[in-house]
């Protein structure tokens, strides 16, 4: 009985390692994936949903490696083209800087796909918007290397392409929007405005609402304030 449940056990490790281990492969087929939508954008977004040839964990790798440059150039990059002061930098902010787009942009596209007829769901959009910000790392990166080589002359090298990096981002959402809904080109662009103007009115929102709870906030402690000074 005891060799039959010792068993057992062994036999479930090892399925749990063959899990690990295909879960692991599939990770690694679906960031190689990711490659090919670089220089594929309509059929590889295409396949990245409708075929499910992408993942949620590729999704967020990708997600943290932007996350991850956008902190690291901070430290790293030469000082000629980047001039920080560490005593006002807050880190949150900067992680903030592309959490809270990324955010507005998946809640607003999605919200929008009822009125415009979209195929995406909102974790197609997000797969979508995180695959299509692999350039980021993969430009920035090495450019925060080459940075601490090059001269100030040859800087425009470094802006120009440091630029790139972002226009082939947006880029790559853009016909990942369209081929993720299944749009055509005309409509694509009217949903992208659409949904821009959609982060807009949230973002709008947003302050009226934390400008309501600050003003509330301080009214009730003014209350406080008070009662305290007549007791």
């Amino acid at each position: 009985m005891a060799r039959s449940r010792s068993y057992q056990k062994e036999e479930t490790k090892e399925e749990k390692r063959m899990r690990r281990a295909a879960w692991m492969q599939h990770w690694g087929k679906t960031m190689k994936f990711g490659f090919y939508c670089l220089t594929h954008p309509l059929d590889g977004f295409w396949k990245l949903t409708h075929e499910h040839r992408g993942s949620y964990a590729a999704a967020n790798t990708i997600l943290i490696l932007a996350i991850f440059t956008r902190i690291i150039k901070l430290k790293y990059t030469s000082f000629l083209f980047l001039n920080v002061y560490w005593e006002d930098v807050n880190v949150f902010l900067y992680i903030a800087s592309i959490l809270f787009p990324l955010a507005l942009w998946v809640v607003g596209n999605w919200a929008l796909t009822t009125l415009f007829d979209g195929k995406g769901r909102l974790g197609d959009v997000y797969m979508g918007a995180c695959y299509g910000m692999l350039p980021y790392p993969v430009i920035q990166l090495p450019l925060m290397i080459v940075s601490n080589f090059v001269t100030i002359e040859e800087g425009q090298f470094y802006s120009v392409l440091s630029v790139l990096s972002l226009v082939w981002c947006l880029i790559l959402i853009i016909c990942g929007m369209g081929q993720i809904h299944a749009y055509s080109a005309a409509k694509t662009l009217l949903f992208t405005i659409a949904s821009l103007a959609a982060v807009l009115v949230m973002i709008f929102l947003l302050m009226i609402f934390f400008s309501m709870v600050t003003q509330g906030v301080s009214y009730f402690i003014s209350i406080g304030r008070e009662l305290m000074f007549r007791m």
